[in-house]
């Protein structure tokens, strides 16, 4: 995938909440949680500037795409879905890489230790590093 100029809007579309993240390059310059009725109105403020718009491809993502074009038609040609496949495990992983474990819960194996905090907008990083490695 040839490599846009511009950051990327990186989104993992919920039922009720939506990670989103602003990648450019390998910097992340934003990421968040939003709840799903909020995120039109959150993406207006960033789109104008940004390039690819990353969407996993996940359960309700067609109707999201379509909501989103249908709020906002500059969008389109511009989506590209990345495959979400183990992208939750991923963003775990760096969810702990960034927030070690402290007290007694570091003496656990991450692997077995679920974040305090949803990791939605962790999620929407790994799409956007996935989309910039290729994947």
């Amino acid at each position: 995938m040839a490599k846009d100029k511009r950051p990327i809007v990186a989104i993992d579309p919920g039922n009720e909440k939506c990670g989103v993240a602003i990648v450019y390059l390998d910097q992340v310059l934003m990421r968040e949680i939003v709840a799903r009725g909020d995120v039109v109105e959150r993406l207006r403020a960033v789109l104008p500037k940004a390039g690819p718009i990353v969407v996993g491809d996940g359960t309700g993502s067609k109707a999201f795409i379509q909501e989103l074009i249908g709020a906002m038609p500059q969008a389109e040609g511009r989506i590209v879905t990345i495959d979400e496949k183990r992208s939750s495990v991923e963003a775990r992983s760096l969810y702990w890489r960034q927030h070690p474990p402290r007290g007694w819960r570091r003496l656990l194996p991450v692997s077995l230790q679920t974040p305090p905090v949803p990791i939605d907008d962790y999620v929407a990083v790994i799409l956007a590093q996935r989309y910039l490695d290729g994947k």
